[in-house]
């Protein structure tokens, strides 16, 4: 064999070897979900059946990372993700607040934003709560009684869309919390140990306790099955209507084949049975909206957010 055959050979062996590198077909390691908040809502239980269905389709281990603290930012979850690789073995399960908030609280690793949807599986049963006891039981009763006595509110994070809801509502209703905290976890403990008057939060999280307390408003447009007599903030007012959603994101650069893998597997699960089981058993919507109509939708909810930041600087 003459050098310039070998030569040849080697070449041809050599980028061979690359083309396998570059083009190795996804999933070949495991892979890892992010949820940027504390385990046992409604986002992780969800995000968990979808890593568990695409660790049985794909033969890869694939497991939810919980990285909590993303109240007021920073995000680390968040963050984490905007500085993988853009290789799909990093996938955040990033509530509204991530891409309609995130990009505009000083964070520079989410600014620009790096990240695109690809799709929303879940809108949160998210309401404003109170103890049984309180001497009121919806929004009116409550701004009543807030214009002489101090009342306190328990949110996730003061830049979190739920909570400048609440103050929005509060606001357009003449009265105003005495003051407010940032909790990791708000459920049925939160209102027992009398930290908090009110409390912004996920049905799930009160579910043990959903008859032994006051449901004042429900957060979005859609009544919850499981309240079905507390009116929404859209309908108290309807200038505030924003939806509390969640859906799953990779970095901007992932390869559309890479995601289309991501999505396959979480249409299943979100079609399936025992999501929609959970969707019955805690007023969820669980449901597949793909990435245009989620991009459409930050837009809009960007476009609320700055009419209900206008109204928080009355």
């Amino acid at each position: 064999m003459s050098i310039l055959t070998k030569s040849l050979l080697a070449a041809g062996l050599t980028v061979s070897a690359m083309t396998g590198v570059a083009y190795a077909e996804y999933p070949e390691k495991p892979v890892q979900f992010i949820v940027p908040w504390p385990p046992g809502d409604l986002e992780d239980v969800l995000t968990r059946m979808i890593a568990e269905d695409f660790q049985k389709e794909y033969g890869v281990a694939a497991a939810v990372v919980n990285k909590p603290g993303g109240g007021g930012g920073p995000f680390p979850g968040a963050i984490e993700v905007a500085k993988a690789p853009a290789d799909g073995y990093t996938i955040g399960s990033f509530i509204i607040a991530i891409p309609v908030v995130g990009p505009n609280i000083g964070i520079p690793e989410l600014n620009p934003d790096p990240f695109v949807p690809l799709g929303n599986f879940l809108t949160y049963p998210f309401v404003i709560a109170t103890g049984k006891d309180a001497p009121y039981s919806d929004m009116a009763g409550l701004a009543k009684h807030a214009k002489s006595n101090d009342v306190v509110l328990g949110h996730f994070g003061a830049p979190l869309v739920p909570t400048k809801v609440t103050l929005g509502l509060a606001k357009e209703m003449g009265f105003s919390f005495a003051s407010d905290a940032a909790f990791d976890v708000l459920d049925c403990n939160s209102l027992a140990s009398g930290d908090v008057d009110v409390i912004n939060t996920t049905v799930q999280l009160i579910l043990p306790c959903l008859k032994d307390v006051k449901v004042l408003a429900s957060v979005g447009s859609e009544r919850i099955s499981l309240t079905p007599d507390v009116p929404t903030v859209a309908e108290l007012a309807p200038d505030l209507n924003v939806a509390l959603w969640n859906g799953l994101f990779v970095h901007k650069d992932t390869p559309q084949d890479v995601r289309n893998k991501i999505i396959a597997v979480a249409k299943k699960t979100v079609a399936s049975e025992r999501a929609q089981k959970l969707a019955k058993d805690t007023g969820a919507s669980v449901y597949w909206q793909n990435a245009k109509d989620v991009e459409a939708l930050i837009k809009s909810d960007i476009s609320t957010l700055a009419h209900i930041g206008k109204v928080l600087e009355k």
